[in-house]
């Protein structure tokens, strides 16, 4: 019942208030808003033919690795050139500063330093159970900021093209890398099963590319479209093929650098940490021998929903299913354990209207012209509950005939 990954879990109170900051929330749903990046296509861009390597090669307009350019530079962009000599020289991932990448640090350490505080008060979260995944697959640590990219640390992030999760994985590449979808669950939104896919996918993709730069554009815009166009222009160095790339797949890699950029060194640009209001606790796992919704675990046991949503994203529609594992806080775990049958009895008469949650009794007379589905209409009802609260076994109504409803609080 056990998991490591989970001891000293941190579980937020008032999350929602975080998300709507920067995304913006439905119920259950967020929906991530797509940067247009039009800005940043040079159209202007020179391509020249090396005849003895037969590669194109892209001419900027300005070149940061040209040594006659650096007079231009001020002072703060050639810190930012050798703090990213810093991280290119720890890692094998790509950290080059050029015009695309100039443009998003810019932008994060201005228009988004707000969005870069809340990244870091989420990440002390989200990053140690990510780097254990990507340790264990001997992948580059630094992919933890695509997390932010992807999703905004949100694991229950939804794109308009119905990428979901932490990694924005679309339904058929996370049932390819064993996520389960059902009508209750949706493991792309776990955080945990979801960054182990991901790291699986991410070996995939360095086995069929070998570039790490590469790797990216492909999760992003999808190996086989990588591959096409690679084979198609020649081009096999990322910022080489950068310009006939499509414009979103074009700041991807500029946008991982500069956020990796600016979350590691975001002490040199006086950029604090968002306190969270988070709040320590062990959990745990346990499994429920009934189906129970949120609104009955937290009733009973005196948890805030809140709570339990964070703590398990993975699951649609507050309901937790039999049989399935769900994290909670350990002196929840104790009780449960401690009155497991008692709260099996009380799920039995909240099922059986003996105790009433969240919703009142109401005896309704029927009048004329009414039928049960202007009646469910009128009250915000289900038809079939109308049945079986009366144990009608047909839809025909008598004028003053006694039906019982039970009206959900708003």
């Amino acid at each position: 019942m056990y998991f490591p990954y989970f001891n000293k879990l941190i579980f937020l109170f008032g999350i929602n208030f975080f998300y709507i900051n920067f995304v913006n929330a439905q119920i259950d749903t967020i929906i991530i808003k797509e940067i247009h990046d039009s800005i940043l296509v040079d159209y202007n861009s020179e391509i020249l033919k090396d005849t003895n390597s037969k590669n194109l090669i892209i001419q900027n307009i300005n070149s940061y690795n040209n040594s006659d350019s650096s007079s231009e530079l001020t002072e703060s962009e050639e810190l930012i050139i050798e703090r990213l000599k810093i991280l290119d020289k720890s890692s094998p991932m790509d950290f080059s500063y050029n015009e695309h990448t100039k443009y998003y640090i810019n932008r994060y350490l201005n228009k988004d330093v707000k969005l870069i505080s809340r990244m870091l008060g989420l990440s002390q979260y989200y990053f140690p159970m990510i780097e254990e995944k990507l340790d264990k697959y001997q992948i580059p640590l630094e992919l933890k900021y695509l997390s932010i990219v992807e999703s905004a640390l949100n694991p229950k992030a939804k794109s308009w093209s119905g990428a979901t999760g932490l990694w924005q994985f679309m339904y058929p590449t996370g049932k390819e890398y064993g996520l389960e979808v059902t009508s209750y669950i949706d493991e792309r939104q776990d955080p945990i099963k979801s960054t182990e896919a991901a790291c699986i996918y991410f070996q995939s993709l360095f086995d069929m590319f070998g570039d790490w730069n590469l790797v990216l554009a492909a999760y992003n815009g999808g190996p086989g479209y990588l591959n096409r166009l690679i084979a198609k222009t020649e081009i096999s160095d990322y910022w080489n093929l950068r310009p006939f790339l499509r414009k979103e797949t074009q700041g991807y890699v500029p946008k991982f650098i500069a956020l990796s950029y600016v979350m590691y060194f975001h002490k040199d640009h006086n950029i604090d940490i968002y306190n969270m209001n988070m709040s320590l606790s062990d959990a745990d796992t346990i499994s429920l021998n009934e189906q129970s919704t949120y609104e009955l675990i937290s009733d009973y046991f005196c948890i805030p929903i809140e709570t339990i949503r964070y703590l398990n994203p993975s699951f649609k529609k507050d309901i937790l299913p039999k049989g399935e594992y769900i994290y909670l806080p350990d002196y929840v775990i104790m009780d449960i354990v401690r009155n497991e049958d008692y709260f099996y009895e009380y799920l039995s008469k909240v099922e059986n209207k003996e105790i009433l949650i969240n919703e009142t009794r109401l005896v309704y007379m029927v009048e004329k012209g009414d039928y049960l589905g202007k009646i469910a209409k009128k009250y915000n009802l289900r038809v079939s509950d109308l049945r079986q609260w009366n144990n009608l076994i047909s839809d025909n109504l008598s004028i003053d005939q006694k039906l019982i409803l039970y009206i959900p609080h708003e």
